[in-house]
């Protein structure tokens, strides 16, 4: 069976670890300080250990570290991700006094596109970075169906986060694959809305979502 990996500790982690470990997968999640993260998943059934142990360990890898830490985090993981599948979830951003995403990391590329070149023989995917963590593992929560897009430049790993994204409760209608790992750069831009719908909406859970 495989072994999924899950690069950080926070709400994101803890929400796909767990819907992956009750759809019976395999997880380890990987933490920059286990001995203080590991109590907190006391009695989850899921393994928390270091960042290289878990990337060493796993088949497919998902970064789910803080966007603008992720590139200093994962490039010295080189090794422990050579041929592995990488997933980024995450969104490198500037922060706004009130927390909020006020501009882009890299405004001419994506963070998805900087981990592909910083770990070249990754295979690197986009995905889920259009959504709430609450609604990565369960988009059915939402009265109206999102939209789980996919960037990568290896058609065998998107078959495999296509399938990773099935067993998060994606109906595969509901999966847009945009093509190669440039086109991230669309969905990664779509974190600088992500204050204006809040202040608009409240703090309510919403993802982005192609009407068609």
């Amino acid at each position: 069976m495989t072994t999924i990996a899950i690069l950080g500790s926070g709400t994101v982690a803890r929400t796909l670890a767990g819907r992956l470990h009750e759809a019976g997968r395999l997880v380890v999640v990987g933490s920059r300080d286990p001995r203080r993260t590991a109590p907190a998943w006391a009695g989850s059934g899921i393994r928390v250990t270091g960042l290289r142990e878990a990337a060493g360990s796993a088949e497919v890898v998902v970064n789910a570290t803080p966007g603008p830490a992720s590139l200093e985090l994962l490039g010295g993981l080189a090794a422990e991700l050579a041929g592995k599948v990488l997933v980024d979830l995450a969104n490198a951003t500037e922060s706004d006094a009130a927390g909020f995403a006020s501009a882009l990391r890299h405004p001419d590329s994506s963070l998805a596109e900087e981990l592909q070149r910083a770990l070249p023989a990754a295979r690197v995917v986009k995905t889920l970075n259009t959504l709430h963590e609450s609604v990565m593992a369960d988009p059915a929560r939402l009265a109206t169906p999102p939209t789980a897009f996919v960037s990568g430049d290896e058609a065998g790993a998107k078959r495999v986060v296509t399938e990773l994204l099935g067993a998060l409760g994606w109906p595969p209608e509901w999966i847009i694959d945009l093509g190669d790992l440039r086109t991230a750069r669309v969905p990664e831009a779509f974190v600088l809305l992500v204050g204006p719908l809040v202040r608009a909406l409240g703090p309510v859970p919403f993802g982005l979502a192609v009407a068609r």
